[in-house]
């Protein structure tokens, strides 16, 4: 054991000091601190060229299968803007009610009702044609991936790996292959909804099929079924559950993209409402519709968790026809009566323009008030970000610090202080716990005193490959080195940098944030109660809402995205610190109060330790949603890979931004493969594996 230590430091203790030994000779070899340009691998003119041929040879085929697609979403628009409000918000109410009971019924006549009296019902109900379209079509693409997955490993381990390619390349890297492909209009932003949108249901369909107890299939088996009815008879109802799951997620996904598909589509829905509120800078009016966004998720996702913790009831044979089939019944007849209500009160019909209430004025007002009388305090907590922690992150100490930031030069006295005390802290951590924290201080004292961006780009790739290697093993180190060599050669170095820098102190105080939150949320039910509608929101709400009241008080800038990435990605950290500290095993807790522990102790030497696998978890997923809302950020100024992915669309250029939008998807790969490695053998480390 005490070998591997001393191995394990050694390999560290190496890493670090060949870092060292290229920050020194970075300014004779000039290749170290920028990848040579003659060694740039042109990828991105491939892929035009790649492009470019199929447009000119198959794109009669795809503009076919759009204007086939166009009909249904058509369809589906006029039935549900030739119904009566009335009726439709009868509906809504009565599928909440069988999926959850009385209380997500009242939800959902509430939020229905605030559709209707804030003026959006109409644009409400456009967006709900595309997902009646868009989610049906996920689902039979991914149940279908997920069966030929289930059946075939060799068609997983393909399967798999592009599912993390399309769920962390930004959506707005895959639109210009898409509108090349099937031209402006809604059926884009409905390809490109099922594409954001099916993995879910791919990964829940192969978890669902080989969940199936083998017994179950054991019973189908002596019963004489037939390969084709032992998977639709005996596994697919015994995955229901997990199925219905994945529908959930897979309407979840296709929701988040109701903003995206308005850009390209240009439909008169709520999602562009909300972008056109946003590019006039209406708070007031872009949040009100963008709550709009929040509560139909809420509803659809009440609605879908009700009916999957609902699919294994059992229902009873004797039970008569009207009492197995009363919700039919009573849409029926309630659709006959509304609809006949709505033809004598023209109130029921159509929400009278007079009647209509919007207190978005007012939120407008207030917002400008909070930016006039408190200017000094809200310039302040931006300096003081800005100078001491995001400037010397990026380009580090050395050039951070003046008279004019800090209010002193960084001499040789103050570095050498510096340099002594980040070892002596090193070498306390060391002593007292481990050699692991001691090396990551070590790390991060040297990344802050160069700064990200300037950092060598072999010893950057070094440092994380090696770290790659020591959580998941020669396969993880090698798949980060191949990753990071990936946005060297094809010349996206120096902006990845940028997006990681930005990423990197965003997701540190997110996931502090969140795990703070959640910590006091899993000892106190009414914080919990406080925080889950809060959460909702914000997860559900768009992102390009979320940017507007950082964009009104700070305006454009790295700290107002920085802010808006950490008022999105803190949820995940908030929900997996509650989950993991709520469910930890009885009888460890009941042996620590036995022994006597205090509520301190038995917090940070008992439960956090334990939970610290899940929350883990959460940091994969806070680490996700801030590189998803990086792309966003990008319209407030950043200048990282989501402005190249920006940059390609704009400019028509297909392989630059599929390039910027494949760094952004490696990126996340191996922060999620790491965080989820680290968990894994954290739990094996504290026997808390499950199977």
């Amino acid at each position: 054991m005490l070998a591997k230590f001393d191995r394990g430091l050694a390999h560290w203790l190496g890493v670090i000091v060949a870092t060292l030994a290229c920050i020194a000779l970075q300014n004779e070899l000039s290749w170290m601190s920028e990848y040579p340009d003659s060694l740039i691998v042109p990828f991105a003119d491939l892929l035009n060229v790649v492009m470019d041929w199929v447009v000119k040879n198959f794109g009669w085929f795809f503009l076919g299968i759009s204007w086939l697609l166009e009909w249904p979403i058509k369809g589906v628009r006029w039935v549900l803007n030739s119904l009566p409000w009335v009726v439709s918000v009868f509906l809504v109410c009565l599928v909440a009610h069988a999926a959850s009971g009385w209380r997500l019924s009242v939800f959902a006549l509430f939020s229905t009702l605030y559709m209707v009296v804030i003026g959006y019902w109409e644009e409400s109900m456009n967006s709900l044609s595309l997902l009646a379209i868009s989610v049906p079509l996920a689902v039979l693409v991914g149940f279908s991936f997920g069966v030929l997955g289930f059946y075939s490993r060799r068609a997983e381990k393909v399967i798999m790996p592009t599912l993390d390619v399309l769920q962390t390349v930004p959506a707005f890297a895959y639109l210009l292959p898409i509108l090349m492909l099937f031209g402006f209009g809604t059926v884009v932003g409905l390809i490109a909804s099922v594409l954001y949108s099916f993995p879910p249901m791919v990964r829940n369909t192969i978890v669902g099929l080989r969940r199936v107890p083998d017994e179950v299939i054991e019973s189908g088996l002596m019963a004489g079924a037939t390969p084709s009815q032992l998977f639709w008879q005996v596994r697919v109802p015994s995955s229901t559950r997990q199925l219905l799951l994945g529908v959930n997620q897979a309407t979840m996904a296709s929701l988040s993209m109701v903003i995206i598909a308005s850009i390209i589509g240009g439909t008169a829905d709520i999602g562009w409402e909300v972008l056109s509120t946003i590019r006039k800078a209406q708070f007031g009016e872009s949040l009100l519709a963008g709550l709009v966004i929040a509560l139909m998720a809420m509803i659809i996702d009440r609605v879908s968790s009700g009916f999957a913790a609902r699919s294994g009831d059992y229902d009873p044979a004797e039970k008569s026809f009207t009492q197995r089939n009363r919700y039919w019944i009573g849409a029926i007849l309630g659709t006959v009566v509304f609809l006949v209500l709505a033809q004598i009160f023209s109130i029921l019909s159509e929400w009278p323009r007079e009647l209509e209430f919007s207190p978005a004025q007012a939120m407008n007002d207030g917002l400008t008030y909070l930016i006039v009388n408190f200017r000094t305090e809200i310039e302040t907590v931006k300096t003081l970000a800005f100078f001491f922690v995001m400037l010397p992150t990026k380009i580090g100490l050395q050039m951070a610090v003046s008279p004019f930031t800090w209010g002193f030069a960084l001499t040789p006295a103050y570095t050498a202080i510096y340099v002594i005390g980040m070892i002596a802290l090193a070498a306390i951590c060391t002593i007292r716990w481990n050699s692991r924290i001691g090396i990551w201080i070590l790390l991060f004292s040297i990344f802050y005193y160069v700064g990200l961006t300037n950092m060598p780009w072999p010893a950057v790739l070094l440092i994380y490959s090696v770290g790659g290697w020591k959580i998941g093993g020669p396969a993880l180190g090698i798949g980060t080195a191949l990753g990071f060599g990936f946005l060297a050669v094809t010349g996206i170095w120096p902006e990845a940098m940028l997006s990681i820098y930005l990423c990197g102190i965003a997701i540190i105080i997110a996931f502090l944030i969140g795990s703070s939150i959640g910590i006091w949320a899993a000892h106190n039910d009414t914080v919990s109660a406080i925080m889950r509608p809060i959460n909702d929101t914000l997860q559900t709400m768009p992102l390009f809402v979320i940017l507007i009241p950082f964009v009104m008080i700070y305006k454009i800038g790295e700290f107002t995205a920085l802010l808006a990435i950490i008022a999105y990605a803190f949820v995940p950290a908030v929900r997996y610190a509650e989950h993991g500290l709520r469910n930890l095993p009885e009888h460890v807790i009941e042996a620590a109060k036995m022994m006597g522990s205090t509520k301190w102790q038995m917090l940070w030497q008992v439960k956090v330790p334990l939970a610290l696998p899940v929350m883990m978890l959460g940091l994969n997923q806070t680490i996700m949603f801030a590189i998803a809302m990086l792309v966003i950020a990008a319209l407030v100024g950043t200048n990282g890979l989501e402005q190249i992915v920006y940059i390609g669309l704009s400019d028509g250029n297909f392989g630059v931004g599929i390039i910027a939008g494949i760094g952004m998807a490696i990126i996340a790969i191996i922060a999620d493969r790491m965080t989820q490695a680290w968990s894994r053998k954290r739990q094996t480390e504290l026997g808390l594996e499950t199977s």
